[in-house]
């Protein structure tokens, strides 16, 4: 019974620390992936496209870019105290008209947690200025 507990336990800190280190993302790969926004957003200056700037955005309240006309849902989403934290922008990368229903941003989300996990990596490079 003790050999059957102790292994349980190995198995279930593997997994959590498998899980805590895929969620960390890699900034480099995370470039990448920001290929396909950055048709729309520049995360290295605080320049508006197509779509806000998203320097800075991470641990930063939703609808933040002063000047920068915000769907009536995305403002609401501000309005309301959103952050974009890792878990929040997580769910909204991944498919970000169920997160915000409203939302002018065309783009479907990211597919692969990996791809979402890389990509918040790559964001939290570029803070705040």
């Amino acid at each position: 019974m003790y050999r059957l507990k102790l292994l349980i336990s190995v198995v279930m800190l593997c997994l959590v620390t498998g899980t805590v280190s895929a969620a960390e993302g890699d900034a480099e790969a995370g470039a990448k992936v920001f290929k396909k926004c950055a048709a729309c957003h520049k995360v290295d200056e605080a320049k508006n496209k197509v779509g806000p700037h998203l320097l800075g955005i991470v641990d930063r309240e939703a609808a933040f870019v002063e000047g920068y006309k915000y769907s009536k849902a995305m403002r609401a989403l501000g309005e309301s105290g959103k952050i974009w934290d890792e878990a929040s922008l997580r769910e909204f990368l991944a498919n970000p008209r169920a997160i915000v229903r409203g939302t002018r941003m065309a783009f479907a989300g990211l597919k692969r947690q990996e791809d979402v996990d890389n990509i918040i990596a790559y964001l939290k490079s570029f803070p705040a200025e």
